[in-house]
């Protein structure tokens, strides 16, 4: 478990009782990572590590937990044994707030979530909007995470994150010159009354 309360902000731990992912995002830093540090030989072959299931039971203070920030545990292809095993230590410690984030929020329906879960999805540019849909049908605290924004939204996108929490914005980084740098208009259409500004981001303010 690694503290991360001055690097992503909105998070003070991730937790990763699984690694890897198949959804191939070129701009994933997850995936860069562990092409540097060569954690799992295939990173698109995701692996449950059920010794890390203990760690949360070791903090004393009560934190927030960025729940498998290198991997997406609720893509397609993650057990149900693997999610419910999760859940249960969640469940086991609701001093903690435990925050998951995925690319396909139409399987947090397939579960029931203790109050103390975020859940949020992750959305790039206006083709992404849809996830929103599967989101808000849960009554947990809901957050949409626009890390990495690489386009802009219309006047619709803020009718559909009415029925969120939290907001959270950031520019993509680690790529050179291959980053596309956001457009400040891109972040001033986006009107919510609770928005999380990374610090990677508030350069283009």
């Amino acid at each position: 478990m690694n503290d991360v309360s001055k690097t992503i902000g909105w998070a003070d731990k991730t937790w990763n009782p699984v690694c890897g992912c198949k959804n191939a995002c070129y701009y994933c830093y997850s995936k860069r990572l562990n092409d540097r540090f060569k954690w799992l030989k295939d990173f698109t072959k995701p692996k449950f590590y059920p010794e890390r299931l203990l760690e949360p039971y070791d903090l004393r203070k009560s934190s927030k937990i960025f729940v498998c920030s290198m991997a997406d545990l609720f893509g397609d292809w993650v057990p149900d044994k693997w999610i419910k095993a999760i859940l249960e230590v969640v469940r086991d410690n609701p001093q903690h707030t435990f925050q998951f984030l995925t690319k396909n929020p139409k399987r947090y329906l397939e579960f029931e979530f203790p109050k103390n879960c975020w859940l949020g999805v992750t959305i790039t540019n206006s083709k992404d909007g849809w996830r929103i849909v599967d989101l808000v049908r849960k009554d947990n605290y809901r957050f949409v995470s626009l890390e990495p924004l690489i386009g802009g939204f219309g006047k619709e996108f803020n009718m559909w994150i009415k029925g969120v929490d939290l907001i959270i914005i950031g520019a993509m980084t680690g790529m050179g010159k291959k980053n596309v740098i956001p457009k400040k208009e891109w972040i001033d259409n986006i009107q919510h009354k609770n928005i999380f500004y990374k610090n990677n981001i508030k350069q283009y303010l």
